[in-house]
């Protein structure tokens, strides 16, 4: 092909982009044709986000992941501690305990400010203010034994996201796209929407890592347009980007011809398609004034309060509803260092109802058994503080124990699995690492994580690192 051609054609290619969504070019230019692995095999020929098969046969479709994002305290949301109440105050001297952040020194033993219930048939540990989710407490699975390996956020974000502590890695909704792909060829397969301001560790947080570019999220944004040149601009019509990309598949049908081994080619003119397709559908879906009254009320949107999480879980579940794969929902910052009434409180007050009626809306529509919803944070939160002074009571970090909730797609309802200690200090039930989590996770859609591998850096790399197992208890 001559150098004129082949320059013609890459001011082309920049110019088209000019009016595509800028979801879309988050992986044009990087888009690889996706290796085999000899277990999970993707041919180039097909589009990079084809719906696929599962290793097994799945018990959910897709992941609807609520992350919130700072470390909720499980001693004062899901596991009461009545211990704390007879040391309340009482100070000691830890010495070298890896429990929370603040490794040694004073310390005192601080009560929850919040009351506890048994919410529900199955007699769930629910505080007092978690007044709508206690509703759907016969749905939940609550677990009390995973621990992870850090207790800064950036690290423990990072691990809970992609296995992997120190980022660089694919975020699990990467991997679960790549193993399964979409079921909506006009959608990613795999949706984010964060805070304003994105969660410590940023957006490698929902990364592709070593994957091709396109398994990686897309973040919609939390404020103005969700995503940005989603309209075209004035002057350009449907039918005139339709003329363009027909141009553009015949400049790349000829160059083509000329590389047949240019395998790459594909990929870019499926992302290209893809943002074309988005600009006719995305509008709708994200436009809640769609729901009805009643709908906009379930998720709190009559309320400035839950208003803005409500938002996220109607669009979470208009999203699935429309095949999307992987949907992951950020609500932060509970690090509750200080005041953590007044703190968690809030929190509490902005997910609570948002977050049942996303639960009760997939039940209602026949979808929560296909939907696999997961709530947690980083870490959990130590039954202890520092010595800082007056009655601001909160709770440094603790790796050793939390609370993590899953609900639909496969999982024991109405079900408590693992325990603490008495002080809430330490999983000491149906202990598991991370990884555990992770593999279960992915056994629930469907897929083996010792089979869903990658080779990069010459070696089958894969989500748990080095191999995990099933935690069988979770699973129906």
């Amino acid at each position: 092909m001559c150098t004129e051609f082949a320059h013609d054609r890459r001011e082309f290619l920049y110019s088209l982009g000019a009016s595509l969504g800028s979801v879309a070019l988050t992986s044009l230019f990087a888009a690889e044709s996706p290796a085999s692995d000899g277990t999970r095999s993707v041919p180039a020929t097909d589009p990079p986000l084809a719906s696929r098969p599962g290793h097994f046969p799945a018990k959910a479709k897709a992941c609807i992941f609520l992350m919130m994002e700072g470390g909720p305290s499980h001693i004062d949301t899901f596991d009461p501690k009545p211990k704390l109440k007879e040391l309340h105050l009482t100070e000691f001297v830890r010495e070298g305990e890896q429990n929370s952040a603040m490794e040694s020194g004073k310390r005192y033993y601080v009560e929850s400010p919040f009351e506890f219930r048994k919410a529900g048939a199955c007699g769930a540990d629910m505080a007092t203010n978690w007044e709508h989710l206690a509703d759907v407490a016969d749905d939940l699975c609550f677990y009390r034994g995973c621990q992870v390996d850090s207790v800064n956020h950036p690290t423990a974000m990072y691990q809970m996201n992609t296995g992997n502590r120190f980022g660089g890695d694919p975020a699990v909704g990467a991997w679960v796209t790549y193993g399964l792909g979409s079921m909506n060829e006009n959608l990613p397969g795999f949706l984010v929407l964060p805070e304003v301001s994105y969660p410590q560790g940023g957006a490698a947080n929902w990364g592709s890592g070593f994957l091709p570019a396109h398994f990686q999220g897309t973040p919609l944004r939390a404020s103005g347009s969700p995503i940005l040149d989603l309209k075209p601009p004035d002057g350009i019509t449907s039918e005139h980007q339709r003329e363009n990309l027909d141009l553009l598949a015949t400049l790349n049908r000829l160059h083509h011809e000329r590389h047949p081994r240019h395998e790459e080619l594909a990929a870019r003119i499926a992302n290209y398609e893809l943002a074309f397709r988005m600009q006719m559908q995305v509008p709708g879906i994200l436009d809640l004034s769609e729901e009805d009254e009643r709908t906009r009320r379930l998720y709190g949107l009559d309320q400035k309060e839950s208003d803005a999480f409500g938002r996220k879980c109607l669009l979470a579940r208009r999203l699935v509803e429309r095949g999307v794969r992987f949907v992951q929902l950020y609500a932060g910052t509970w690090d509750s260092h200080d005041y953590i009434a007044r703190a968690h409180g809030s929190l509490v007050r902005a997910v609570d109802r948002p977050i049942a009626a996303l639960i009760a809306d997939l039940k209602q529509r026949g979808l929560l058994d296909e939907t696999l919803i997961v709530w947690c944070g980083e870490f959990g939160r130590s039954p202890d503080n520092g010595i800082r002074g007056g009655v601001a009571y909160g709770r440094d970090h603790n790796a050793k124990a939390m609370t993590i909730w899953l609900a639909g797609g496969g999982v024991k309802a109405g079900r408590t699995i693992g325990a603490t200690d008495e002080l809430g200090a330490q999983a000491v039930e149906c202990v598991h690492p991370i990884r555990d989590l992770h593999v279960t996770l992915l056994r629930l859609l469907g897929l083996d994580d010792n089979k869903l591998t990658y080779l990069h850096a010459g070696r089958f790399k894969q989500l748990s690192q080095f191999g995990g197992k099933v935690i069988e208890e979770l699973m129906a």
